[in-house]
């Protein structure tokens, strides 16, 4: 049974990533279409959105794009079947994605801490505008 292919306006829909975003993953070679349609349509399959979707995780802890395509190649390289990595090779890799890991976790971490911050601060506009109790009574013109 062959795998099903999906056009680049389900895969935007699916990813929540805009058609421009994965035309310009594509362009800067961090996934690439599965197929093209007879009509030259960029076809993808579930794993291309799998790829699209460990990119998109990856934009909002900073990641560069050439960390995207490091991490990417390490994944694709772990989980080859045809000349899969060997002995010395695969625990290079290994650690290569540990520290990945590691990093994302460190700016996992600080984010929370910027959020914290930034509920701190709601929280603070939020007791300043109910200390601040507005006029009881709207003023009133005196006539001149």
């Amino acid at each position: 049974m062959s795998e099903r292919h999906m056009r680049i306006g389900e895969v935007a829909e699916r990813t929540g990533l805009s058609l421009r975003t994965i035309r310009h993953y594509e362009d800067v070679g961090l996934v690439t279409p599965s197929a093209r349609s007879k009509g030259g349509f960029r076809l993808y399959t579930e794993a291309d959105v799998e790829r699209l979707m460990v990119i998109r995780r990856m934009k909002p802890l900073d990641f560069s794009l050439d960390e995207m395509r490091d991490l990417l190649q390490i994944t694709d390289r772990l989980t080859a079947t045809e000349n899969a990595p060997a002995g010395p090779e695969t625990a290079r890799l290994r650690e290569r994605l540990d520290a990945f890991r590691k990093v994302a976790e460190a700016r996992c971490e600080a984010l929370r801490a910027r959020l914290a911050m930034a509920e701190d601060f709601a929280t603070t506009l939020r007791r300043l505008q109910s200390d601040i109790h507005p006029p009881t009574h709207p003023p009133t013109h005196q006539p001149a």
